[in-house]
């Protein structure tokens, strides 16, 4: 089965399938969410269009592994891999004032403080203790870090992120390369005005 690289209209990625793991129909699953709690025994995810149930889960060596109701051999298992996990957006946990969901980020446009436009959130990643846009415009791609002295605002109704463009944010500008007035001969003219050889 191929790989499902987006959730569908209306619904949340919380988890992908990596693989299947042991011989009971259990899966490893790299987790796309912050709230554990998505992935405890008894709670409900959509997974290939059907809702399943989760029996049971563990984790183990920073990895998440997941058994679901009705699904019981590694043949099974095998089924669902590259699968994401998904839930309703109607079903998300609402966030506190000046959090954000990656996906609320996306597609954002990305303006200076002076009005000056970046480009759009194209994808944002979490390399470390704070996040970064990673913005697409006219300046190509810029990272831009999600901390304070930075991003001063985001604004969802008005679809904007306001920025702080502070030292060594943006790439630097290359100066332009300087005209060549190298002589440029064909071949047969290098040949005809070379020296004689003894």
């Amino acid at each position: 089965m191929p790989e499902q690289r987006e959730p569908r209209a209306g619904f949340i990625a919380v988890g992908r399938v990596l693989r299947p793991w042991g011989l009971h129909g259990d899966v490893k699953v790299e987790p796309l969410t912050d709230f554990a709690e998505r992935f405890r025994p008894g709670a409900r995810l959509w997974l290939d269009g059907r809702h399943r149930r989760i029996e049971h889960s563990r984790e183990g060596s920073g990895s998440l592994y997941v058994k679901f109701a009705g699904v019981n051999t590694p043949e099974e298992a095998g089924d669902l891999r590259g699968l994401l996990l998904e839930i309703a957006e109607s079903e998300l946990t609402v966030l506190p004032e000046g959090e954000f969901y990656h996906h609320q980020l996306t597609g954002l446009e990305v303006r200076s403080i002076s009005g000056e436009t970046l480009g759009t959130v194209r994808e944002v990643l979490e390399p470390g203790p704070n996040s970064v846009f990673v913005v697409d415009g006219p300046l190509g791609e810029v990272l831009i870090p999600y901390i304070d002295d930075v991003v001063k605002q985001v604004d969802l109704g008005e679809g904007m992120i306001a920025v702080e463009l502070i030292d060594g944010l943006l790439p630097e500008a290359r100066p332009p390369r300087p005209p060549r007035y190298k002589r440029h001969q064909s071949r047969r003219q290098r040949r005809a005005s070379a020296p004689p050889s003894d």
